[in-house]
């Protein structure tokens, strides 16, 4: 792989705990890598948010979160700060509102919400990358493999056509959810 020059320039060093949670933004590689990891965080928590609410028999708003959760990757891949604030606070809503249930949030839902926290984290440090500078330079956007063309291809070409439904789509939604727990604690 070195002999071919696809080998990192600087190895990472720290542990893969440490680059989940608090990872380190100092080339436009790393940048790249934490828009990668942002989107596939995102499409987990969709994912996982989706199959929940399918079990518990709700598939309309199974469909709403899970399109709210993916099109937010779709915008974090892309370095938008607005998607990957409101998908973290979305989530956090949503666990807040499972305790005032007196449902406890659980392991999976805690981790899923660090990784969030973490995305949101690494996502405003992108947004501050200087992009003028020549070590901004983001590197190529593979389209080998499925993986490569869903992660890397797919939200290049999506979100410049949904990020304004996005928005309307997303702030409804938050609006909606804040409401629905305000009436709940109201009752309660």
């Amino acid at each position: 792989m070195q002999g071919l020059g696809l080998s990192d320039s600087t190895p990472r060093t720290e542990s893969r705990l440490k680059s989940l949670f608090w990872p380190p933004v100092q080339t436009s590689e790393d940048v790249d890598y934490l828009g990668t990891v942002g989107y596939w965080f995102c499409a987990l928590a969709a994912v996982f948010s989706t199959v929940v609410l399918m079990v518990q028999g709700h598939p309309i708003s199974a469909t709403i979160v899970f399109l709210f959760y993916y099109l937010g990757g779709v915008g974090v891949r892309e370095h938008s700060r607005y998607a990957a604030t409101v998908v973290f606070m979305l989530y956090l809503l949503d666990m807040i509102f499972d305790m005032m249930m007196l449902v406890g949030p659980g392991v999976p839902r805690i981790l899923i919400s660090a990784l969030l926290l973490s995305n949101l984290r690494a996502t405003w440090i992108a947004g501050r990358w200087n992009p003028g500078s020549e070590e901004a330079i983001q590197p190529p956007r593979f389209d080998e493999t499925l993986i490569d063309k869903l992660a890397d291809q797919f939200p290049m070409w999506l979100w410049p056509k949904v990020r304004i439904p996005y928005y309307i789509f997303s702030s409804c939604l938050l609006l909606v959810t804040v409401l629905g727990m305000l009436m709940i604690r109201r009752v309660a």
